[in-house]
C-alpha cells in the first residue's frame, strides 16, 4: 500500500484536513497518510519547499506527496503531477517543485481530472486526491493529462561568496526557535581551508561549530551544522530565534582569517 503525505497552509483548527483525510478514506479506507505538517505560514511556498524537501526522501520509494499551498490554478499555474526518482508529487506548478527538486525532473503533467462539483475552491480534495488515488491504483502519471516540458522555477537564495567570506541568511525558524541558514557545510568546507573563523549574525559572533547542542552551557549560543547539513544557530535549552532577533532572511556572515 502505497503512502500519502499532506503538507499544507491551512493549520488544524478548520475542517479542511479532515475533509482531506475522509476522501482518502472512503475511497481506500486502509490508506497510510502521513502529516508532513500543516503549519506552513499561509502562501509561504520556501517554507513548504523547505520542509518537504528535507523529509521526502525518508519515505519509501512509490510515496506520494500532495502539497497544498497557495493551490489556485492558473493558465501558468497549473495543477501537475511529478514521478521523479521514484516519488510522486501532486500540487501546483507555482515554483514550489523546482524548489525541492531542482530543474531536472524526470516526468511532468498538467492534471486534467474533471472534479465532482461547481465549486473550485478546494483544489486539494476534489482534484489533488482524485490524481492520487489513481496513481495508487497503478495508473501511470502520463494518463493523468498532458506532459508538461519543465516546471516553473522559483530558485531558493543561494550564499556568496568571496574568498574570505560567507554570506547567507537564516532560511528557516524551527519549533525549537533554532534558525536554520541555507550555508551548507559543503560550501563552509569549501571556503575555510583550514582556517580560522567567526559567525557574524544579529550584532552576535561565534568562533567554533559544536557537534551537539549540550556542547555549551545552558542558554549559551551555539552554531552547529544539522541532519539537513546547514548551518544552525540555536541555543542550549533555549530559543535562539526569539532572544537574538533572529528571522527568516536575516544575515549570516562568515569570515575566514589565515
Amino acid at each position: 500500500m502505497a503512502i500519502i503525505t499532506l503538507t499544507s497552509d491551512w493549520g488544524t483548527s478548520d475542517y479542511y484536513l479532515a475533509a482531506v483525510k475522509g476522501t482518502i478514506l472512503s475511497q481506500i479506507p486502509n490508506a497510510i497518510i502521513v502529516d508532513i505538517s500543516h503549519h506552513i505560514r499561509q502562501f509561504d511556498l520556501e517554507g513548504a519547499a523547505f520542509t518537504v524537501k528535507n523529509c521526502y526522501q525518508s519515505f519509501p520509494k512509490g510515496t506520494i506527496h500532495i502539497v497544498s499551498v497557495n493551490t489556485e490554478e492558473s493558465i501558468e499555474r497549473p495543477h501537475i503531477a511529478i514521478s521523479h526518482n521514484g516519488y510522486y508529487f501532486i500540487g501546483t506548478d507555482n515554483g514550489l517543485f523546482s524548489m525541492i527538486l531542482g530543474d531536472n525532473v524526470e516526468d511532468i503533467v498538467e492534471i486534467d481530472i474533471p472534479q465532482d462539483t461547481d465549486f473550485f475552491t478546494f483544489s486539494t480534495r476534489d482534484r489533488f486526491v482524485k490524481a492520487a488515488l489513481k496513481i495508487m491504483s497503478g495508473v501511470p502519471i502520463s494518463s493523468l493529462g498532458e506532459p508538461r516540458e519543465k516546471l516553473t522555477s522559483r530558485l531558493l537564495f543561494e550564499p556568496t561568496i568571496s574568498s574570505n567570506s560567507i554570506n547567507g541568511m537564516v532560511l528557516h525558524i524551527d519549533a525549537y526557535e533554532n534558525a536554520i541558514t541555507n550555508i551548507p557545510f559543503s560550501l563552509f568546507k569549501q571556503v575555510r581551508k583550514g582556517r580560522a573563523f567567526e559567525i557574524h549574525f544579529a550584532g552576535y559572533r561565534l568562533q567554533k561549530i559544536q557537534t551537539g547542542y549540550m556542547d555549551v552551557g545552558i542558554a549559551d549560543l551555539l552554531s552547529i551544522f544539522g541532519t539537513h547539513g546547514m548551518l544552525e544557530i540555536a541555543m542550549n535549552q533555549g530559543r535562539a530565534a526569539s532572544l537574538c532577533g533572529l528571522e527568516r532572511y536575516t544575515t549570516v556572515t562568515i569570515r575566514f582569517t589565515d
